[in-house]
């Protein structure tokens, strides 16, 4: 098997890291400092959207500003990163890496001088040419922008790559490169949503490996 595109762009939260039951407790977090509901992993998987702020308004049952948004950030980093050391990659996550036969890269919209030392611990470092994360004081936002950021640093355009993930966000920061996105239903996002995007989709980031090989 060949593959049409020459480069692959990982996500990492959700897709490579599995880490949707922190994602939900620290979610939990935040929502409890606001007076705010309970959520399930399912619930979360289904409602969540970016920009997060407007997910928070949709929980919390009002509007949120930009202060606001900034306090709850920081809470549910902060227990975010307690909990960090609990999560482990996706069951086939060295696998997957390891069948894509082109250069590989890795972005993400986790603060990226946090993301950079994770990534070394995991021990995957070696296989990326680069790795970039969120370069903000506040998360929240929109994948696209950073997404064309990364691909003008590797010298790549839109036509060399494909990337994986587990959100629409990540298909839509492909498609404003004009790239296509492989979307892994194992993450943060609800699978069925997923599916009726359009997009194609794989339940193991294996079965993704092999689907971006196939794309034109």
């Amino acid at each position: 098997m060949t593959t049409a595109r020459r480069h692959l762009v990982w996500d990492w939260n959700g897709t490579l890291l599995d880490d949707l039951d922190l994602v939900v407790r620290a979610t939990n977090v935040a929502f409890a400092s606001a007076g705010g509901p309970v959520v399930t992993a399912d619930e979360h998987r289904v409602r969540f959207r970016r920009p997060i702020a407007d997910y928070y308004a949709d929980m919390l049952g009002r509007a949120i500003d930009d202060e606001a948004f900034g306090r709850l950030d920081r809470i549910f980093h902060d227990a975010y990163r307690t909990g960090l050391t609990s999560c482990g990659l996706a069951a086939d996550a060295t696998t997957a890496i390891a069948a894509w036969p082109g250069s590989q890269s890795l972005l993400s919209m986790w603060f990226h001088d946090e993301l950079v030392p994770t990534v070394r611990t995991y021990g995957l470092t070696p296989h990326f040419s680069r790795v970039d994360g969120l370069r903000a004081a506040v998360g929240g936002g929109h994948k696209a922008e950073w997404l064309a950021k990364h691909l003008a640093e590797l010298g790549l355009g839109g036509h060399e790559v494909v990337l994986i993930g587990d959100s629409l966000d990540d298909a839509d920061a492909a498609g404003s490169v004009g790239a296509p996105c492989v979307l892994y239903t194992g993450g943060l996002s609800d699978p069925t949503r997923l599916r009726r995007s359009g997009h194609p989709c794989a339940d193991t980031l294996t079965d993704a490996v092999t689907l971006a090989r196939t794309l034109p």
